[in-house]
């Protein structure tokens, strides 16, 4: 049975939008409002940037970049684990089989 959304109010660059959310959804909504809003108010602050649109999409593409930064960290670490745990095998096979 699927729930009815719920509607939440966000406040970004002190616009106010209504964005419709599974209610168990609603903390992560909030905090990626949240978190959207920081980014955007820092590249305000940094006076290079102009127009919500441009400062919009800048964020993006900030939020993006950190995203793929860490699954490419979350891939080597997965590598890195995977090998750990063969050369880890191969040890425990060597010493059973003495």
């Amino acid at each position: 049975m699927s729930q009815q959304p719920t509607t939440v109010e966000v406040k970004i660059l002190d616009k106010e939008y209504l964005v419709a959310c599974p209610e168990e959804e609603q903390q992560a909504l909030i905090r990626a409002a949240q978190h959207l809003d920081s980014k955007m108010r820092e590249i305000r602050a940094s006076g290079k940037v102009f127009g919500t649109e441009r400062i919009a999409v800048m964020a993006a593409l900030n939020i993006t970049h950190e995203l793929l930064e860490q699954d490419t960290m979350s891939d080597a670490t997965s590598t890195l684990l995977k090998a750990m745990s063969g050369k880890l095998d191969s040890v425990l096979g060597e010493k059973t089989d003495t």
